[in-house]
């Protein structure tokens, strides 16, 4: 059997620092794990090295045990046993469905009892999966959300190839083949700790899922103290992102007609590690560390806007637009009839904003069956940087389709 210890350290602003806050316990509490194995039944495949990574006095480090043949597979797993029971938080990536059930049922075989039974998992693979397509990521992969950190390995080799080296190690005993999987396993461990800023992005992301709901009026001025709540302590973030510099741009789309764009600089309440872009329904953002732009398109227009209670009201066809009964009574019945949903309606035109959620309103439309829903832009919001932060907010919301 062969052994290896390595310490690590962190720049100052690494993540590393939050987790035990984050995760509700001490560095002492933490145990990362992975595991590199002969094949992926463990009925029929053997452990042949298990890394870990610890805390321990003041500083980060890397454990590597190695079984030099099947025989010594017990007895990596009985220090792996003794030595890390203490441990209530065990981070993984793909952990759940692969390491730990692998350890467990080696553990049992060996009538050695498990040290992690009672643990957390935290597996960094099924935490970052669900936010696969927002991250823009080909798939979720340790190597590949790696690569997406700007982090280069010196291994390029994967487990399953791994295996035949393993199998000629124990043939022949030679230095290099030792290498190499020492190599691979250390950093796929010290890669969970590289993986760890990761878990910014599914800050952020949750930043839009526990979003209060706020409903704006554009017919009124729009002041964030309105929406603030009073008891809320000083650092709570109420939006994700604050529009810091707005303006409006002009351009020529691909036909050469000329058009307008709400062109934002925003900033976040927190740096993210990498960049992040969106784009749908001609909506762009980018975000760089703790800063982003967005692009919106302006549509300016004439649209209607409809009134809910249609058997209030009277279509006069040779205007194109509804009045109230009140009103309507002075008008000559030959010039009137009696409003129906798709035609209850007065129109105004105007610089538009999209909007997939009600949260601006009145909103207006092209016509009654249209599914697009607008809101005017008027000197209410441009004057309201709050006002701008929702909508922004709103906008790269529906861009990620969180």
């Amino acid at each position: 059997m062969k052994k290896s210890v390595k310490s690590i350290t962190f720049s100052a602003d690494h993540i590393i620092h939050k987790l035990p806050k984050m995760l509700g316990c001490s560095n002492n509490d933490i145990l990362f794990i992975d595991i590199e194995t002969t094949g992926l039944s463990p009925r029929t495949s053997d452990i042949y090295m298990i890394g870990l990574g610890y805390y321990d006095d003041g500083f980060w480090h890397i454990l590597q045990l190695f079984a030099e043949n099947a025989s010594e597979e017990s007895k990596i797993l009985k220090i792996y046993s003794q030595n890390f029971s203490d441990h209530s938080k065990v981070l993984s990536f793909n952990g759940d469905k692969f390491d730990l059930p692998f350890l467990k049922n080696k553990l049992a075989k060996h009538n050695i009892s498990d040290p992690l039974e009672n643990a957390t998992s935290i597996d960094l693979h099924k935490v970052l999966r669900p936010y696969q397509d927002q991250l823009g990521l080909i798939d979720c992969k340790q190597k590949t959300i790696e690569m997406y950190l700007g982090i280069e390995r010196k291994s390029n080799y994967d487990s399953k190839t791994l295996i035949p080296i393993y199998n000629s190690y124990k043939k022949a005993v030679a230095r290099k083949p030792l290498e190499i999987l020492f190599l691979h396993n250390y950093e796929d461990v010290k890669g969970m700790f590289s993986l760890l800023p990761m878990l910014q992005f599914l800050k952020f992301f949750s930043l839009f899922i526990n979003m209060p709901k706020i409903s704006i009026k554009t017919d009124e001025p729009v002041s964030q103290d309105d929406y603030m709540d009073p008891n809320a302590a000083e650092d709570d973030i109420l939006l994700p992102v604050r529009a810091r510099k707005v303006q409006v741009n002009c351009y020529n789309d691909y036909e050469g007609n000329q058009k307008k764009e709400i062109f934002m600089r925003l900033s976040l309440p927190f740096a993210l590690p990498s960049s992040l872009t969106g784009h749908l329904d001609d909506c762009y953002f980018k975000i760089e560390k703790d800063e982003a732009i967005l692009r919106v398109p302006i549509f300016e227009a004439e649209l209607k806007y409809f009134y809910s209670n249609y058997n209030d009201y009277y279509y006069l066809p040779k205007e194109d637009t509804a009045i109230h009964k009140s009103i309507a009574s002075f008008v000559d019945r030959n010039y009137r009839v009696k409003a129906k949903p798709e035609t209850c309606y007065t129109k105004k035109a105007g610089q538009y904003l999209r909007e997939w959620d009600l949260v601006f309103a009145p909103f207006f439309k092209s016509d009654y069956k249209d599914d697009r829903i607008f809101f005017d832009l008027n000197a209410n919001l441009k004057q309201s940087r709050f006002a701008l932060s929702v909508y922004a907010s709103h906008i790269i919301a529906h861009i990620l389709e969180i």
